[in-house]
């Protein structure tokens, strides 16, 4: 046997032995298909953290119908199920499209001024972001009401309520019974006469066929 066959030889021997240590995968195409099996531009660790199938290409769902796709999530570092990863009112999609630089979709204050993004009113028109991209959207992008309290998200910071608790102030009488503005409606029936004069999606009729994209 030459030299360079048993010089080969050994390499050979060595990169199977740190493969089968773990250390290296000796196919880079391999290591590729394992990170992201469904070569949809979006990791499998990312998929699977965010409850989404990384064996099935799905770029382009958007199962929280904000407006903003699988991978645009994936790219902006938001949550795709979530509608308003910051919780400031505005939606994701609408942050990320809006094109505002007083807008960012991880931020809930971006200029720091103590007023969430959703209730700013970037083009000064009277009507704040949220209740503006209310009108715009969809029946089956309805916003979200993450604890069932009868407020959606985007509205909890108008009552100053807890979007992941239905009783914020835990007396035993859900967010959207009370009546924190105290004009004696509660906070639900508030929601719905405000978005009913914005034209919110939340006035679609319940039997709206309205298709929204895919789920995942």
């Amino acid at each position: 046997m030459s030299l360079r066959h048993s010089t080969a030889g050994k390499a050979a021997a060595v990169t199977a032995a740190l493969a089968a240590a773990g250390v290296f995968s000796i196919s880079a195409p391999a290591f590729a298909g394992s990170t992201d099996s469904d070569h949809d531009g979006m990791p499998n660790r990312w998929e699977v953290a965010h409850h989404l199938d990384p064996h099935r290409a799905n770029a382009l769902g958007d199962p929280d119908h904000d407006g903003l796709k699988n991978i645009g999530e994936y790219r902006h570092h938001t949550r795709p199920h979530d509608q308003d990863t910051d919780n400031d009112g505005d939606d994701d999609g609408d942050e990320v499209h809006d094109g505002r630089a007083s807008t960012n979709v991880r931020d809930a204050d971006t200029d720091d001024d103590g007023v969430k993004d959703g209730d700013e009113d970037a083009d000064h028109d009277g009507v704040d972001n949220e209740d503006e991209d209310d009108a715009t959207e969809t029946c089956v992008a309805d916003d979200q009401d993450a604890d069932h309290d009868g407020v959606d998200n985007e509205d909890e910071n108008d009552h100053g309520t807890k979007v992941y608790d239905a009783d914020s102030d835990d007396d035993g009488v859900k967010d959207g019974l009370e009546d924190s503005d105290h004009d004696g409606v509660d906070n639900e029936a508030d929601d719905s006469d405000h978005e009913a004069d914005h034209g919110d999606d939340d006035n679609c009729s319940s039997g709206s066929t309205e298709d929204g994209g895919s789920d995942d």
